[in-house]
């Protein structure tokens, strides 16, 4: 299929012609896609993620790894040093006999997040097996009714990922390169193996050869004469929604080369919207743009619905998102708290024609500090697939938050809520952001 390249919603992002996009709901649909994937993979699985933890359902993707280095596979996993600040011993010892490499990006030493530097996390969940599947989404690896804040639930976080077959698999493969390269270059450099470590940090420049470095990686039509993994029948969950030959676009969030990708894409698609935009989003503290499009736009006629985080986690995500409910709320903005269970979801449609799925929160960790990656797409009938399924979700298991009940939680509860919103603001104006 061509690499065809089409605008993105009027955006400069361009987008590549010729996905397969599969939408999973929860590690339940998740979980089982990677297991099937690396099962078939021939050459290499390459897994990143904010948290993995070893208990549950998350369990069949520790074995699936280990499974995939017993048989020869170059498998490598980076988690995140908050997320997941350490590896149970058995499974030290057990990917260390089968051969995983495994990476812990930023860990947080002694002083810990005191340091304003080590609060920019790897918060993107990015998977590619053998080159020719690739997935991208929300979803740690963690059990769906384990939450690290929550602890046990009784219903299961509601959460998205996609599978992708297609030329993004290419970016995705790049992506996890430079940065795998580049935390081998830190790691030797703590070594004070400086060559090996100038070499390994050569190999994160944009000239670089992907493919030549690994020496593993081939097309993936090469990957399909070798048996490895099938584009069209890898990882597919029962009763998952996906659409063949969609357009799709991966956008990263770095503190490099791309600061502020995703939140223009978000923007530009707000500031287009003549209908309907639905938006489920776990953390959900926007900035000043973001607000501001958000409201012209319900100005100006469009319906716009958030699904929001009903559960308390922590004093900043709880209360310094209260102001900012107060404020679209009374410029006729619908917010609704997800009812039945945790939210962890990043994904929102405008229109039915612009949709993305990915690990960015609308909030100032992923917007400003975080790496993340998403997937968007204006393939109409991806974006009404994904716009039932909200549409579901806000009309059946939203709750309501309506102006009279914010300005009626008592006195303390505001005083709060100003407070956590003054110091977030604070403390990003003195990291050096304004938001």
């Amino acid at each position: 299929m061509p690499r065809r390249r089409q605008p993105a919603f009027s955006t400069r992002t361009q987008q590549l012609d010729g996905h397969q996009l599969v939408l999973l709901e929860g590690g339940k649909e998740l979980f089982p896609a990677l297991v099937e994937s690396m099962d078939a993979a021939r050459r290499v699985v390459h897994l990143e993620t904010y948290i993995f933890e070893f208990k549950g359902m998350a369990l069949e993707v520790a074995q699936a790894l280990e499974r995939a280095a017993q048989r020869g596979v170059l498998v490598r996993l980076v988690v995140d040093g908050v997320g997941t600040p350490s590896i149970p011993v058995e499974w030290r010892m057990r990917f260390a006999a089968a051969g995983v490499l495994w990476r812990t990006y930023a860990p947080l030493g002694s002083l810990g997040l005191l340091i304003p530097s080590r609060w920019r996390r790897l918060h993107r969940k990015l998977c590619v097996i053998d080159e020719t599947v690739g997935f991208c989404g929300g979803i740690n690896i963690i059990d769906d009714l384990d939450d690290v804040a929550l602890g046990r639930l009784i219903e299961p976080r509601l959460d998205f990922s996609l599978r992708v077959a297609g030329p993004l698999v290419d970016e995705m493969v790049a992506t996890m390169e430079s940065l795998w390269w580049r935390l081998q270059a830190l790691r030797k450099a703590r070594q004070r193996e400086f060559r090996t470590a100038w070499n390994a940090l050569r190999e994160t420049l944009p000239e670089g050869d992907f493919s030549r470095i690994l020496g593993l990686f081939g097309s993936a039509e090469k990957a399909g004469e070798q048996g490895g993994a099938d584009a069209d029948n890898v990882g597919t969950a029962p009763g998952s929604l996906g659409v063949n030959g969609a357009v799709a676009a991966l956008l990263l969030r770095d503190n490099l080369t791309h600061r502020h990708d995703i939140e223009r894409a978000y923007l530009k698609a707000i500031g287009e919207a003549r209908h309907d935009i639905v938006i489920a989003n776990a953390y959900f503290v926007p900035g000043r743009k973001l607000r501001r499009a958000l409201t012209v736009a319900a100005q100006r006629g469009v319906r716009v619905r958030l699904l929001v985080q009903g559960r308390y986690e922590n004093f900043f995500q709880f209360h310094a998102a209260r102001p900012v409910h107060h404020t679209l709320v009374a410029a006729g903005i619908e917010i609704l708290e997800y009812a039945p269970s945790a939210l962890h979801a990043k994904v929102a449609v405008v229109d039915q024609r612009w949709a993305t799925v990915g690990s960015t929160n609308l909030d100032p960790l992923s917007l400003l500090l975080a790496r993340e990656a998403n997937v968007l797409t204006t393939d109409e009938r991806f974006a009404a697939m994904l716009y039932q399924r909200l549409d579901s979700l806000v009309t059946n298991h939203g709750r309501a938050i309506d102006p009279a009940s914010l300005a009626m939680r008592p006195l303390g509860q505001r005083i709060l809520d100003r407070l956590a919103f003054a110091v977030m603001r604070v403390v990003l104006f003195v990291t050096g952001h304004r938001y």
